[in-house]
């Protein structure tokens, strides 16, 4: 869910204490929504993006493109040493102002606002003069886009307009009584309180008809009387004045669902309840995982396109000589009706369309049917079938090679998309990208490219201090596993599911079962099989596991493995981490 306006009070509540007075060391502009301000070791997080637009301090370091954005370099130019001076939020409004004392080139005192509008797909971030001039914006709204309201460089900023809706903490309970009496009984009681009230979400309308009326959908005329309701709207607005706001994520089958500011019951057992110790730390939790998904979605997006292109063009060629393959199964007939035609010489005429004859290979004794060209003599006919046979003999072994490598090609397209499914940083993909274009599956560029230093895999230490790399792309598995394990290491794969190699540093000493068991855990995590449970993950020394000639990358064969079932768990990947 977005952060509604009073999430947002909350956020804003717990962020004032811990930033006023401290000053911006560096601007970073990690991906095009999202802005870093970095103070003293903290990172305020300001995103402005249409899914997911917030404020927050993050523990999560993003990976920054190799060239600052335009904004970037603008905010960077502005802000660098400024010190905040101000974080306010109107009354239950989605919008949050930065206000930043600055000094200007000639050591004159200043000042900068950056209000941060966190609406949905109208989320913007706006960087303002002293003079409430509008400097630059993330996103320009010109007339034509808005007629209403422009945001554009050189303007006086206006906040958005407000609704007609009383803001929520504004009511009275003579007011509440006065709207419920003019309601429509049949109307649903959150939509009844969306319908007058600004700054509520519709979860939390939908968690006080819960609490008043045992349904999310019940009906105003369910109500016995509007007591038990304004009960609820009273304690809940007695919580929002009071900012007495407890930081709780929602969880259903393990992944994040909702996050809210109160408590919420309506879900009872369909879903898990998780209490975090800070707002920051509660959004990071819950939006961790969808940034994954939007940065694969939006980096790898050509990658997994040209992934999928290919392997989807493999599955319908394996196909078609899968079907050639079965009919050259097929090809003794074709010399058993040459044999008949030749045998049967003396009984045929030219211009014959077929030839009706006993089929000596059959015991029984029966008839052959045999179909002839008619422009073709016997002879000819007969010639055709052999040839035809001859053809089909040949098809079968260059069919079974050309299948064969199609599989292979198929499986290794398989685990790319996989990989790019578990990129987390920019070089993440290029790595990838440079991956496809040594296989053929990319076009060479005309231009040299400009070499890139390979990501470092991921590394982890175990509870007993064993260190585990991951790798993070099929060239950098075979460089882990080949090149640069010891033979004496231990080496880890899910079963017959397209991962990572994992690589447990033993440095020739014995390994407990709690330290391998914790390496199959992220083996499992990083593969397929990471949303399942009881996942069979293979393991042997790095010494039994060798690449075929001529496999491709990441394809490897092993032999005298145990195996381990486990059950990936996000938790322990994050505490076992080091970077």
């Amino acid at each position: 869910m977005p952060l509604d306006a009073i999430c947002l009070q909350a956020v804003v509540e717990e962020l004032r204490p811990q930033l006023l007075g401290l000053r911006i060391d560096k601007v970073q502009q990690p991906a095009r929504d999202q802005v870093i301000l970095l103070l003293r070791g903290r990172r305020l997080l300001l995103n402005a993006g249409a899914n997911a637009p917030r404020i927050q301090l993050t523990e999560i370091v993003r990976d920054n493109p190799a060239e600052p954005p335009m904004f970037c370099m603008l905010l960077r130019k502005h802000l660098t040493g400024a010190k905040i001076a101000g974080l306010a939020q109107p009354p239950l409004e989605r919008l949050v102002r930065l206000e930043l004392d600055v000094t200007d080139d000639f050591g004159r005192p200043g000042r900068r606002t950056l209000v941060l509008e966190a609406m949905g797909r109208r989320s913007n971030l706006i960087l303002l003069d002293g003079e409430g001039r509008i400097i630059e914006c993330l996103r320009r709204v010109d007339a034509e886009m808005s007629a209403q309201r422009q945001v554009l460089p050189g303007l006086y900023y206006e906040p958005p307009a407000a609704g007609d809706r009383l803001v929520v903490i504004e009511e009275t309970e003579e007011g509440f009584y006065e709207k419920l009496s003019a309601a429509n009984p049949e109307r649903r009681i959150d939509a009844f309180l969306l319908d007058h009230y600004f700054g509520i979400s519709p979860l939390m309308a939908r968690e006080l008809a819960f609490r008043a009326a045992g349904e999310t959908d019940s009906r105003l005329c369910a109500l016995k009387d509007g007591a038990a309701l304004w009960r609820e709207v009273g304690s809940f607005l007695s919580a929002v004045r009071e900012s007495r706001f407890t930081p709780v994520c929602l969880r259903r089958e393990g992944r994040p669902a909702e996050f809210s500011c109160l408590p919420v019951a309506q879900y009872g057992a369909a879903m898990e309840t998780e209490t975090y110790g800070s707002f920051s730390q509660l959004l990071d939790a819950f939006y961790e995982a969808r940034e994954q998904q939007e940065r694969t979605r939006q980096r790898g997006a050509d990658l997994i396109r040209t992934a999928s292109t290919a392997r989807d063009r493999l599955r319908r060629k394996l196909s078609q000589q899968e079907k050639d393959y079965a009919e050259t199964q097929n090809r003794d007939q074709l010399r058993i009706c040459g044999d008949l035609i030749t045998a049967n010489l003396y009984r045929m005429e030219r211009g014959q369309g077929r030839l009706v004859c006993e089929n000596y290979y059959d015991e029984a004794g029966g008839e052959a049917v045999i179909q002839l060209d008619p422009l073709l003599t016997p002879q000819q006919n007969a010639a055709k079938y052999y040839k035809r046979y001859t053809k089909a003999k040949t098809a079968e072994r260059y069919l079974r090679e050309q299948m064969a490598a199609a599989r292979r090609d198929l499986e290794y397209l398989e685990s790319v998309l996989e990989e790019i499914g578990l990129a987390e940083t920019e070089q993440d993909f290029l790595d990838i990208r440079s991956e496809l274009r040594e296989a053929g599956f990319l076009k060479k560029q005309g231009k040299k490219e400009t070499r890139q230093r390979p990501a470092k895999p991921r590394e982890f230490r175990t509870s007993g201090g064993f260190q585990v790399l991951v790798g993070r792309n099929n060239r950098q598995n075979d460089r882990l596993t080949l090149k640069e394990a010891d033979h004496r290491d231990i080496w880890l794969h899910t079963q017959k599911l397209h991962g990572s190699h994992v690589i447990l540093r033993t440095g020739g000493q014995a390994v407990g079962e709690d330290d391998l068991v914790e390496a199959a855990k992220l083996a499992a995590w990083y593969s397929q099989a990471r949303e399942s449970g009881n996942v069979p993950v293979d393991y042997v020394q790095v010494r039994y596991v060798k690449k075929p000639a001529g496999a491709r990358p990441g394809m490897v064969v092993y032999t005298g493995h145990q195996t381990v079932n486990v059950t990936p768990e996000e938790a322990l990947v994050k505490r076992l981490k080091i970077r």
